[in-house]
């Protein structure tokens, strides 16, 4: 107690000061209207910055649990999006004409129908696309699938009644027969399993005279696809110093990162050609043996 006299005594004119200044000001401000609302401005600048501050704080201390709500809150939400639900679509399915050929003797050769992607993958080395059209819409193993702009995606490996699954060109083992637009080469299309959007040309023969932005096409050698459709266009030339080939690397026309809608294309004479090639094989062989 002593010591609080003490400090009183000493500074007993700066407190003095200080009261009747704190005094002065309070009458100021209540009873002239200008700079009571300046002082109110500013208090409400003062107390403003100070909750902020605050606030921020106590956020900071809150946010696990703030994240936790807002975790619960976009997991009910997202479960009701119309994405999350699929309506199997097994009322569309292609009837072909009875007359196969029109009134100028030409045989229809290819059917297009139309799906939508509902998986697709890029970051692996064995990338596939799965449709929502299956067998009890015509879709076939080995069908051609290429995207909504016409850019080739790969090839159907496997049917189920209302789904196909197809084997995309981004997967390592995929090996597709192409041809350049501008000299008619024909080469082998495959992915390195590295970036999405390009894949690799070889066997093309150093003697083209190809530059950036050369246009290449489906190949004349594929039941599967019809020839002649996009693939991709060039963007690299590189020289293989060990052949005379070139190995072209190609920026692929359809983009894979954002497929939404494809065409799959039907070979309405794969049947024909492919027990044709089978049957050319057997007796080959067959002859083979007998001439041994």
């Amino acid at each position: 107690m002593r010591n609080i006299f003490l400090f009183i005594r000493r500074f007993f004119t700066v407190i003095v000061f200080l009261i009747l200044q704190a005094v002065s000001i309070w009458f100021l401000f209540t009873y002239n209207k200008f700079h009571k609302a300046k002082g109110l401005s500013a208090a409400n600048e003062v107390t403003g910055w100070f909750n902020s501050k605050y606030n921020n704080v106590e956020d900071f201390f809150k946010m696990k649990e703030e994240n936790r709500r807002i975790l619960r809150m976009n997991d009910s939400l997202i479960n009701l999006l119309s994405s999350n639900f699929v309506k199997n679509d097994t009322g569309r399915v292609v009837i072909r004409d009875t007359v196969s050929y029109d009134t100028t003797g030409q045989y229809r050769h290819y059917v297009w129908r139309e799906a939508q992607v509902l998986y697709n993958t890029v970051n692996a080395e064995k990338n596939y696309v799965q449709l929502n059209r299956g067998s009890n819409q015509g879709i076939k193993d080995n069908m051609g699938v290429f995207s909504s702009d016409g850019g080739l995606v790969g090839q159907v490996v496997n049917v189920s009644p209302n789904y196909s699954q197809v084997m995309s060109l981004l997967h390592v083992q995929n090996k597709v027969n192409v041809l350049v637009k501008k000299t008619k080469s024909s080469g082998t299309l495959s992915w390195d399993g590295k970036d999405p959007r390009f894949l690799t040309l070889n066997n093309i023969p150093k003697s083209d005279s190809l530059v950036k932005g050369d246009t290449i096409l489906t190949g004349n050698y594929s039941l599967s696809f019809p020839p002649g459709h996009m693939v991709g266009t060039v963007e690299e030339i590189i020289k293989d110093n060990s052949t005379n080939f070139y190995v072209l690397k190609i920026r692929t026309a359809a983009n894979f990162s954002n497929l939404q809608q494809v065409m799959v294309v039907e070979n309405l004479q794969y049947a024909d050609q492919e027990q044709l090639l089978q049957d050319t094989r057997k007796k080959v062989d067959d002859a083979k043996k007998t001439s041994r």
